[in-house]
């Protein structure tokens, strides 16, 4: 009995400590950067790609967005203030997106296959990015920043001397 029982609790603890993506972020994608599929033609390839929205673009029929990739963590969403990043690129998508909800610095993930290039500048510098025709727009929850007090205040009775 409690070979099973400890068996149950480890099988449950295993399975709570993998953690998933979102449904809509679920399926098989080219483990590829932007950066990369700039460089060289990837058009038609399937990717899961997020960073941080850099501008948000409506246009009559879809809105744009360009972002800034960082890697993707177990859950698909993009690491928080990395530098780690994978160059830019843009996702489109059919219908309005507003971008006071989709403002700049918010964490998004998309997925899609890449339907093409478009050259932009930033600056005084000419950058080719890959287009995805995006079929999920996920946008992630705000994080909120908390500090967190390691020891009480000084009170005479706690005292840090």
């Amino acid at each position: 009995m409690k070979v099973r029982t400890a068996t149950i609790a480890l099988a449950t603890a295993l399975l709570a400590a993998c953690a998933s993506q979102p449904k809509p972020l679920q399926g098989e994608f080219a483990p590829m950067t932007p950066r990369e599929a700039a460089d060289t033609d990837r058009t038609g390839l399937m990717v899961r790609w997020g960073g941080r929205i850099v501008d948000v673009e409506p246009l009559p029929d879809r809105t744009c967005f360009e972002m800034i990739s960082t890697r993707l963590s177990v859950t698909g969403r993009p690491y928080w203030a990395s530098d780690d990043i994978g160059g830019r690129f843009i996702a489109c998508r059919t219908g309005f997106y507003d971008p006071a909800l989709f403002e700049t610095n918010r964490e998004v993930t998309f997925t899609g296959r890449i339907d093409g290039y478009e050259n932009r500048r930033i600056g005084e510098y000419d950058y080719r990015l890959p287009r995805v025709a995006a079929d999920v727009v996920y946008l992630w929850p705000v994080r909120e920043r908390v500090d967190v007090v390691t020891r009480p205040a000084p009170w005479p009775w706690w005292g840090w001397w």
